[in-house]
């Protein structure tokens, strides 16, 4: 699933007449709605789990406290198992892609010009999110502030960047992944999920034990396991993209009830199976990033999981409230996606200035009052969209001064670079500014620079 407007997606899995004939109006007859809810529904959800991890308080001496409280609960590695809905993005970021891949053909574009509209739709709203975090660390810079505490915001407020590679590489693929997907059909999955396995052996079992390398050095730049498990970025996310495609043609809508729960059961009975293994964490967030083969057997159960969540989704979706909801937050999806955690960590700053106190992570203060904080970090948000949704809006036509595909190539290239970096090595004001030219640059390739 992508945090962005989902143009195309039109098709319905497993909606009857009677249903569709009941919704309210302003929605179209052949829009599947609850795409949209499960869009919507887990961006809010990646914004309340870093709310959750983001524990500031100050001990007992007065200084500033800064720790994960989420991640220390006993729960926590059971929850990540159900709650970490990346998977998701990609499963219906692939039934968008096929949707909107359609109406490519239809209008008679090519796969460049399809490709450079996803382009658009990811760089041209990432453009001002780097241009603030260039500029507020060359500001901290500067003003000499402690590097160790602008080095733990800005990593924790880069860490979500992993996504924007992540996601361009699997839509400027799509294209080509679509014809894979008419002609091989199921071997494509299993050929995507076999690389996968094998790059994790590698980089657990050779590197990790015979070479001995561990993670990438927490200060500095070093070459780490980690950085050998990144080939998994295209080979964990096209799985997931290409369970999308299936979930467009309606594989899973066809499938019986006891089917889908079996699917669901037996996903989670292979995960047991890879983490009992070694190597592998027990925690899904764990086997985010690089994303391991754990990560293409979730996309397997949450589509599942969609499907057999259909029925009651679709009944709530033919409420006004419920489509009102979804349409509003839905326009803005990317802003609230790349701003979020900026956002918490501004609105905390402000907390710290106040004169009262913080209650303490973990304290029952600190768990009730985190839904408030979140509604009040997607209220921000929206104030701040109503200057940045431009760039959520991908100009129909830009001005195309290199109209040959490799100058697209280049300008994915020049857009996703960076983004690995900053994930691999965590967010500078170098990297930062790197950034940002690159983006500006694949902007400039692609004609979609104009605001």
């Amino acid at each position: 699933m992508e945090p962005e407007r989902a143009d195309g997606v039109t098709r319905v899995i497993g909606m009857s007449s009677a249903a569709l004939s009941s919704k309210p109006r302003s929605a179209p007859a052949d829009r599947d709605l609850t795409l949209d809810l499960a869009r919507v529904a887990c961006v809010v959800l990646v914004v309340f789990v870093h709310i959750l991890f983001t524990g500031v308080g100050r001990a007992a001496d007065g200084s500033l406290l800064i720790e994960r409280t989420v991640e220390s609960q006993p729960w926590f590695t059971a929850a990540t198992w159900f709650a970490n809905i990346m998977p998701l993005f990609f499963v219906v970021g692939g039934y968008a892609a096929r949707a909107g891949w359609r109406s490519t053909v239809a209008r008679g574009d090519s796969a460049d010009a399809f490709v450079r509209v996803r382009l658009a739709r990811l760089a041209r709203p990432a453009l001002p999110l780097f241009a603030f975090f260039t500029l507020a660390l060359g500001v901290c810079r500067l003003l000499r502030l402690d590097p160790a505490f602008v080095d733990t915001v800005s990593i924790g407020v880069g860490s979500p960047l992993w996504f924007l590679a992540a996601y361009m590489i699997v839509q400027a693929a799509a294209p080509l992944m679509m014809r894979l997907h008419a002609r091989y059909r199921g071997w494509v999955l299993l050929w995507l999920f076999a690389a996968a396995v094998a790059v994790d052996a590698f980089r657990f079992l050779f590197v990790g034990s015979v070479l001995g390398i561990d993670a990438v050095p927490s200060t500095g730049y070093g070459l780490g396991q980690e950085l050998f498990g990144i080939p998994n970025i295209a080979f964990v996310w096209l799985f997931a993209q290409q369970v999308g495609f299936f979930l467009f043609d309606g594989w899973f809508a066809k499938r019986t009830w006891s089917q889908l729960v079996g699917l669901v059961a037996a996903g989670y009975l292979v995960l047991w199976g890879q983490v009992s293994l070694g190597g592998y964490s027990w925690s899904m967030l764990g086997n985010q990033w690089p994303p391991t083969a754990t990560m293409a057997v979730l996309a397997v159960v949450q589509a599942s999981a969609l499907t057999l969540l259909h029925r009651p989704l679709a009944a709530l979706m033919r409420t006004r409230s419920a489509q009102g909801a979804v349409f509003v937050i839905g326009s803005r999806l990317m802003t609230i996606y790349l701003w979020h955690l900026p956002v918490i960590m501004v609105l905390i700053g402000i907390e710290l200035m106040l004169p009262w106190p913080l209650p303490a992570p973990g304290s029952a203060t600190w768990w009730w009052t985190r839904p408030l904080f979140l509604l009040l970090v997607l209220a921000t948000v929206w104030v701040l969209s109503l200057w940045l949704v431009r760039f959520e809006t991908a100009p129909k036509r830009g001005i195309q001064r290199f109209s040959s595909t490799t100058a697209t190539s280049a300008a994915v290239v020049l857009f996703i670079a960076p983004t690995i970096a900053i994930t691999a090595y965590g967010l500078d004001f170098p990297l930062a500014l790197i950034a940002l030219v690159c983006t500006l640059a694949s902007l400039w390739l692609t004609g979609s620079k104009k605001m």
